[in-house]
C-alpha cells in the first residue's frame, strides 16, 4: 500500500511517499480502507522531531481518517462496509489503517469523507476546551485568535453549537477575515489594535479566550477578558510560549487554563466516545456548520505539510486516498 512517511527528521521537505506492507490488525483493532485523511500542525512538528509524541522512524503520518472498514472485532458494534471516522495516531495517511475500535465511530451518510477527515483532530479538541476546561455557559461571548486556522475555523463553528451567544474572531488580513466569517463568526478584528476593537464591540469584554497562537498577544488576551474570564492555552503556533504575570489573574479574578486535549482522552476511557455522541447528531442535522477544506491528491501530501508549515492554510487540509 502506499502511505505518507517519515524517515529522517529534516522537516517537511523530507516526507517521502513510500510503497509497504499493508499492517496487520492487532487484538481489538478496526481494519479501514482509508479514503480521506487529515493533516494537522502537529504533522508538522513530527517531521522535526519537535512534537510531545515522537514514534521511531520510519513512521507514517497523519492521526485522522475516514473510510470503509473491512473487518472489526465481533464486540466493536461495527461490521464491513460500515462508513467510518477514526482517530488513529501515526496510522492515517496510508491506504489501510488498523485501529482500536475504542477510536472508531460511525460516521452520519449526510457527512462525506473529506469532511469527517478533517473532523477529528481539531473539532474534538475544540469540544474539549469549550466544555470540559473553559466551562463556556450559554449565552457567554468567546473569542478566537488564529481564526482561520483549523483550531480557530473549528472554535468558529462549534461555539455557537455549544451555546455561546456571541463568537469573535481575531485573524491577520481580509482573506483570512472572510473564512472566519463563512465558518460562523458574528464580528472579526483584524490583529493590529485587536484588543481596543474587541472592547468597544463588547464594552465589558469576553468571557472565553481561545488561544492557540501564544506569543507576543497573550498579555492582551489577560487584558480582554471581563470578570471571571477564562483564557484557554491550546497551542503556541507563533513560536514562543509566554509567561503569566500571575497579579493580573488576581486583580480581575480571571483564570488561565491548559488544554490537553490527548493527554485527557488517553487517561480517560470512552471519553472519545462521549464526545462523538454529543456532536455526532449535530453534524448529521447541520447545526456544526462543514468545514472550508482543500483536499489534495495523494501525492501532493508534501505541498499539504509545506502550506501549514509556512501558515498558508485557512481552514483544513485533507489528503484524498481513495
Amino acid at each position: 500500500m502506499r502511505a505518507v512517511q517519515v524517515t529522517k527528521l529534516d522537516g517537511p521537505e523530507s516526507v517521502e511517499i513510500v510503497d509497504i506492507a499493508e499492517p496487520t490488525p492487532e487484538p481489538g483493532e478496526v481494519v479501514i480502507e482509508v479514503h480521506a485523511a487529515g493533516f494537522a500542525f502537529p504533522d508538522v512538528l513530527q517531521t522535526r522531531g519537535m512534537y510531545q509524541y515522537q514514534p521511531d522512524l520510519p513512521f507514517t503520518l497523519g492521526s485522522e481518517v475516514a473510510g470503509v472498514v473491512r473487518t472489526a472485532p465481533a464486540d466493536s458494534g461495527l461490521a464491513a462496509g460500515d462508513r467510518v471516522v477514526a482517530l488513529g495516531i501515526n496510522r492515517g495517511m496510508a491506504e489501510v489503517a488498523c485501529i482500536p475500535a475504542s477510536q472508531v465511530f460511525r460516521l452520519p451518510d449526510s457527512v462525506p469523507m473529506e469532511q469527517a477527515a478533517g473532523l477529528l483532530f481539531n473539532d474534538l479538541t475544540v469540544h474539549f476546551v469549550l466544555t470540559k476546561r473553559a466551562g463556556l455557559v450559554r449565552g457567554e461571548t468567546v473569542l478566537v485568535h488564529g481564526a482561520a486556522g483549523g483550531i480557530g475555523v473549528s472554535a468558529l463553528r462549534l461555539a455557537p453549537a455549544l451555546g455561546a451567544g456571541r463568537v469573535i474572531a481575531v485573524v491577520s488580513d481580509e482573506t483570512k477575515a472572510a473564512v472566519a466569517r463563512e465558518a460562523g463568526a458574528d464580528d472579526v478584528v483584524l490583529v493590529d489594535g485587536w484588543l481596543n476593537r474587541v472592547r468597544e464591540l463588547t464594552g465589558s469584554g469576553v468571557d472565553v479566550v481561545v488561544d492557540p497562537v501564544g506569543g507576543d498577544r497573550f498579555t492582551d488576551s489577560l487584558r480582554s477578558l471581563r470578570p471571571g474570564g477564562r483564557l484557554i492555552v491550546v497551542g503556541f503556533t507563533a513560536g514562543e510560549i509566554p509567561t503569566v504575570k500571575v497579579n493580573r489573574l488576581l486583580l480581575n479574578n480571571i483564570d488561565v487554563r491548559g488544554a490537553g486535549w490527548g493527554a485527557w482522552w488517553m487517561t480517560h476511557p470512552g471519553y472519545l466516545h462521549e464526545q462523538w455522541a454529543e456532536l455526532e447528531p449535530l453534524y448529521a442535522n447541520g447545526t456544526i456548520k462543514p468545514l472550508p477544506l482543500t483536499v489534495l491528491p495523494f501525492d501532493q501530501a508534501l505541498d499539504g505539510l509545506l502550506a501549514i508549515d509556512r501558515r498558508q492554510v485557512t481552514g483544513k487540509i485533507v489528503l484524498q486516498v481513495r
